[in-house]
């Protein structure tokens, strides 16, 4: 009994859509086909389906900067975010957060699914918008799927709307929801339109909705697939790297850029306000900063010098003194997205250590590691809410993924060394030394072009939610997710002493994620993961 009342409550959410949509055309509408009339009611169905999940300005458990904190990148105070415990490995098939992203994902599939079956009904005066808006449905449907295969492999694969029974149905193996994907994907995009939308533009056009395929081609590594997304995308001539980095996440250079591809602006959060400078901010005087999701020491210890190099292999100070001093002689990346002891927030220095100052590493609110992102942190939002923009897919991750799956192919051409050379020259290195055309770059084996472009994807896109999916698509979690989560370090009494936060624990069955044994229960064809 309890099963079957479980699976009406979904399929009622399945039909029923979200709050939003709701406030449908005829408020006496009893029926989705009552309801789902017009061109006012299409438009509805697309907003809602972006902001319930894609765009969702509110829910951490969702926002792509809050990702990182399942990394090495990250630490989340907040356990009901349920990044903590991805991070930290305390979790088994009972672990609510799994329950969640499982049944988020589907019951939008299951919604979209609902809507596509029906997309020819509603009246709308140019068939076009129709078909742009079919289109832009079928991509996210895409998007859902590619997350879930990523999390939990074989899943069960749908495309039409389904009833209790029918949705009983054997998982499909990943490789053919791979498959399928892939060729729908690029199908879709051909049928966008190629231009940005002047409003909506949040909404996927053919070349954002590439550069997401060209994503999911590159964690699954189709090569070849995101080496051509990324160079078709490039020729296009429609993105550019912004001239300032520092800017790019601030208002200073949040709308004017060329740079987003994927955006989440105000347009597709309803005009209301955006929360990084809560999630992330510190928690100054009465500001309202909650350190939700606070860079860690491997973060900061990975942002290489001036020159490009390791900050253990270069000859102009010590491994210590970089540790004790980040910094120093550092990429120009790491003051643009992380501040800490001895920085400057809204005038006044950052002191951690001194009981009573509101930046107390000890103090609820505060960071734990001593650490903030300065990255979507404006000090104009310390006192109230913000409308910052954000580019969910920026030209830069264009240009490094086509590098990358260059490396990973052994095809390392002079393109993919400029799209390295463009993304460091942007941030401000000292390319005397860190141009990659240069004689000491020649000798490099295809590891340590491996290993230069995984730090400079590491760097470039701290704290935007990529280095989880990175450090399990290069099966390096077991490694960098078995270490202690620490903080910033000083010397006490002569020795080296790092904050510690907590320690975290990588098994190799974690790369995939355990089904929830409510949704076990629920789906009774699914198999739990090995390990769980």
């Amino acid at each position: 009994m309890k099963r079957k009342l479980f699976i009406l409550i979904l399929l009622s959410y399945i039909a029923c859509g979200c709050e939003k949509f709701l406030d449908k055309t005829d408020p006496t509408a009893t029926t989705f086909q009552e309801f789902f009339v017009d061109e006012d009611d299409l438009r509805r169905v697309v907003y809602s389906t972006y902001l319930d999940v894609f765009t969702n300005r509110s829910d951490r458990r969702l926002l792509s900067y809050m990702k990182d904190a399942r990394s090495d990148n990250a630490y989340s105070r907040a356990e009901s975010d349920h990044h903590q415990r991805i991070a930290n490995g305390t979790f088994n098939s009972n672990t609510r957060a799994f329950e969640y992203y499982w049944t988020i994902h589907m019951k939008h599939i299951g919604r979209i699914n609902t809507y596509l079956a029906n997309i020819n009904v509603p009246y709308v005066e140019d068939e076009a918008v129709r078909q742009r808006y079919k289109a832009i449905l079928e991509g996210l449907r895409i998007w859902h799927y590619f997350e879930a295969v990523m999390r939990w492999g074989d899943i069960p694969f749908v495309l039409e709307p389904t009833t209790i029974e029918g949705s009983k149905v054997a998982p499909t193996p990943k490789a053919q929801v791979l498959d399928n994907l892939f060729s729908m994907a690029v199908e879709v995009a051909n049928r966008l339109p190629d231009n940005e939308y002047t409003t909506n533009k949040y909404m996927f056009n053919r070349y954002s909705f590439k550069a997401l395929i060209m994503r999911y081609a590159l964690f699954n590594e189709r090569y070849e697939l995101a080496a051509q997304l990324a160079k078709e995308i490039m020729d296009s001539g429609k993105y550019q790297l912004y001239s300032s980095y520092r800017d790019l996440f601030q208002y200073e250079g949040d709308t004017k850029n060329k740079e987003f591809i994927l955006h989440m602006e105000r347009e597709s959060v309803g005009n209301a306000a955006t929360y990084s400078f809560r999630d992330l901010g510190p928690h100054f005087r009465t500001g309202n900063g909650q350190s939700y999701a606070v860079p860690l020491k491997s973060l900061v210890d990975a942002y290489w010098t001036l020159q490009g190099r390791p900050i253990d292999q270069c000859p102009l100070h010590t491994k210590e003194e970089y540790e004790l001093n980040p910094g120093l002689n550092r990429d120009p990346r790491y003051a643009a997205s992380i501040m800490g002891p001895g920085d400057t927030f809204y005038g006044e220095k950052i002191d951690i250590y001194t009981p009573g100052n509101p930046m107390f590493y000890e103090n609820q609110r505060a960071s734990k590691s001593g650490y903030w992102f300065r990255k979507f942190v404006s000090e104009a939002d310390a006192f109230r809410d913000g409308t910052l923009t954000f580019g969910l897919i920026r030209y830069a991750e264009v240009l490094l993924t086509y590098a990358e799956a260059k490396i990973m192919l052994g095809q390392i051409d002079e393109l993919a060394k400029s799209c390295i050379n463009l993304v460091r020259e942007r941030a401000g290195l000292d390319m005397s030394v860190a141009n990659v055309t240069l004689p000491a770059y020649s000798a490099y084996t295809q590891q340590q072009w491996v290993e230069l472009l995984r730090n400079e994807r590491r760097i470039e896109f701290a704290g935007e939610g990529l280095r989880y999916e990175d450090i399990l698509r290069w099966r390096i979690a077991e490694e960098v997710l078995s270490q202690p989560a620490l903080g910033h370090t000083r010397l006490v009494n002569g020795k080296m002493v790092s904050l510690k936060i907590e320690d975290r624990h990588f098994a190799p069955h974690n790369y995939l994620w355990p089904f929830h044994q409510t949704v076990l229960r629920v789906e009774p064809n699914l198999k739990q993961n090995p390990g769980y």
